[in-house]
């Protein structure tokens, strides 16, 4: 099963590092918040930042 924030493509197909959504999906769950991606190919990609009106402990 692939995770939702998988290389799908070769280093010299697109630019950039990969680790972008990565990083936002950390700072999300840390906020008690998540993030969800979803997409067709040639289509693009639909991401959904979801945190809490209220922030309670920060881990």
């Amino acid at each position: 099963m692939r995770s939702a924030f998988e290389r799908l493509h070769g280093r010299d197909e697109f630019d950039g590092t990969g680790v972008g959504l990565a990083t936002c999906r950390k700072i999300a769950e840390r906020h008690a918040g998540e993030l969800t991606a979803w997409g067709e190919p040639d289509a693009g990609a639909v991401f959904t930042l979801l945190l809490p009106v209220r922030q309670g402990n920060v881990m």
